[in-house]
């Protein structure tokens, strides 16, 4: 299953055109694009889809879906989950 999972971003840049961000989700950090959420910026919360931010999230409820899907097992099938933290790659 592929689902939207809530993540920090901690850093931004333009390559080629796009605008692509490191997302951290619960101290695993991937790659993502942030070109559907324009209005993104360092320090917001995104919920990113198969590799696109898709929109933006406060803090609070970006906190509450990760925790939740972390208790379901969700993020294990994302491979976002923390007993993965040695993975920190994108």
């Amino acid at each position: 299953m592929c689902l939207a999972v809530p993540g920090k971003i901690v850093a931004a840049e333009n390559i080629a055109g796009n605008r692509i961000a490191r997302v951290e989700f619960g101290g695993i950090t991937r790659q993502a694009y942030l070109d559907f959420v324009p209005e993104a910026e360092i320090g917001d919360y995104v919920m990113v889809h198969v590799g696109f931010a898709i929109s933006r999230v406060d803090a609070k409820e970006a906190r509450r879906t990760y925790e939740l899907l972390e208790q379901v097992g969700l993020l294990a099938e994302e491979g976002l989950d923390r007993a993965e933290e040695g993975d920190s790659g994108g």
